[in-house]
């Protein structure tokens, strides 16, 4: 995601609150925002899959994900 892209979606949701959009922003805005959550989902990920917990006993434990019933 890009410096312009994100601003380019805060214009959008000014110029929605202003005055509106038309039909080709709305779709736009909602691309945008789409790209905007999957990069924040893969960035928040990444940072997960890189934390270790340390145990009492000392060792030390890569978190995981919970396994669905």
């Amino acid at each position: 995601m890009t410096e312009q892209e994100i601003q380019r979606i805060n214009e959008l949701y000014h110029k929605a609150k202003a005055e509106g959009l038309t039909t080709e922003e709305v779709v736009e805005q909602a691309n945008l925002r789409q790209v905007y959550i999957r990069t924040i989902r893969e960035n928040l990920r990444g940072h997960l899959e890189n934390i270790s917990i340390q145990e009492a006993d000392g060792t030390i434990t890569p978190l995981r994900r919970k396994k669905k019933d």
